[in-house]
C-alpha cells in the first residue's frame, strides 16, 4: 500500500449554491481562496467547476481561465487543478470534448457513462487518446462496479489509452437525503484488477467514513461540498477546508500521509 494519499477537494460541484450553504465558492475569487484554505489542510488536488453569472452550471474556456488564474495566484503551483466535464443534463458530449481541446488544462475528470457510452465510443475513446498524447491526466468517473468491468473492456479493445489510468468510483447518489455506504466500496473492489491507481468519493455524511475506508485499501479520497455538507456527526461544517481536514485526519489514522502536488504530478503523471 501506498504511505501516501492525494486529497482532492470539491468544493462547488454543478448544483449546489449559496442557499445550500453560505461558504460555497462559486467565483473565480472565492474559489481561489478555498484553494489557499484546503493547500493548508492538505488537499494536493483541486476539481474544479466554474458558474454562470446566474450561479448555473457552465462548461466554458474562459471562465475555466479566469478561475485558473485566480487559483494560481493563490496557491501557484502547489494544487493540481483538474477541471470537469460533468453534462449536468446541459451539454453534449461533442461540447463536452470541444471544451478541453480549447481549454487544454493539467488534468480534467470524465464519467464514463457520459462521453462513452456505445454511441460515443469511437469519439470519446479518440478524446481519450488525445488527452494521453497532450499529457492531460483524465480521471475516469464510475458510477457503480459494473462500469468498471466496463471500462476494463474498453481498455481491452483499445477504444482507451492502454496504459495505467487513474478511477474515481462513487458510492451514493444526489437523493434526499444523501446518505452513502461505506461498505459499498467492496462491490467495486471485488471487481477491482489491482491495476490502476484509484480513488472514492461520496455522497452525504458518511463521507469522513467511506473516506477512511478508501485509505485503509489504499485509495485515494475526494471530499468537498460537491458531494456532503455535513460532520460525521450530522453538523453542517464551516467550509470546505473542514472537510478536507477530518479527511486528512481519517487517512492518517490509517497510516497515510497527505500527498503534496509535486508527488501527485509523478504518481498520476500529470
Amino acid at each position: 500500500m501506498n504511505d501516501t494519499c492525494l486529497i482532492t477537494v470539491a468544493p462547488n460541484g454543478a448544483r449546489r449554491g449559496y442557499t445550500d450553504h453560505p461558504a460555497i465558492p462559486l467565483t473565480a475569487s472565492e474559489i481561489a481562496l478555498t484553494a489557499k484554505a484546503c493547500l493548508a489542510e492538505g488537499a494536493a488536488m483541486l476539481h474544479l467547476h466554474v458558474r454562470n453569472e446566474q450561479g448555473g452550471h457552465l462548461l466554458d474556456a474562459a471562465a475555466y481561465r479566469r478561475a485558473i488564474e485566480a487559483v494560481r495566484d493563490s496557491v501557484g503551483d502547489e494544487l493540481i487543478i483538474q477541471v470537469t466535464t460533468e453534462a449536468c443534463g446541459i451539454y453534449e458530449p461533442a461540447q463536452q470534448r470541444a471544451v478541453i481541446h480549447e481549454l487544454q488544462p493539467e488534468a480534467v475528470s470524465l464519467a464514463l457513462r457520459e462521453l462513452l457510452t456505445e454511441p460515443e465510443e469511437a469519439p470519446g475513446g479518440a478524446f481519450c487518446h488525445w488527452l494521453t498524447d497532450q499529457g492531460i491526466t483524465p480521471q475516469y468517473i464510475l458510477y457503480a462496479p459494473e462500469e468498471l468491468d466496463r471500462f476494463y473492456l474498453l481498455r481491452e479493445r483499445g477504444v482507451l489509452p492502454a496504459g495505467e489510468a487513474f478511477l474515481l468510483f462513487v458510492l451514493g447518489r444526489y437523493a434526499n437525503p444523501p446518505v452513502a455506504d461505506p461498505d459499498a466500496l467492496q462491490h467495486f473492489l471485488a471487481r477491482y484488477d489491482g491495476r490502476d491507481p484509484w480513488a472514492v468519493c461520496a455522497f452525504g455524511v458518511t463521507e469522513a467514513d467511506c473516506m477512511q475506508q478508501a485509505a485503509r485499501h489504499g485509495g485515494h479520497i475526494r471530499v468537498g461540498f460537491e458531494n456532503n455538507l455535513q460532520r460525521p456527526d450530522g453538523t453542517q461544517v464551516a467550509d470546505n477546508a473542514e472537510l478536507v481536514r477530518i479527511a486528512r485526519q481519517r487517512a492518517e489514522a490509517e497510516g497515510r500521509a497527505p500527498m503534496t502536488a509535486a508527488e501527485a504530478r509523478r504518481r498520476f503523471s500529470v
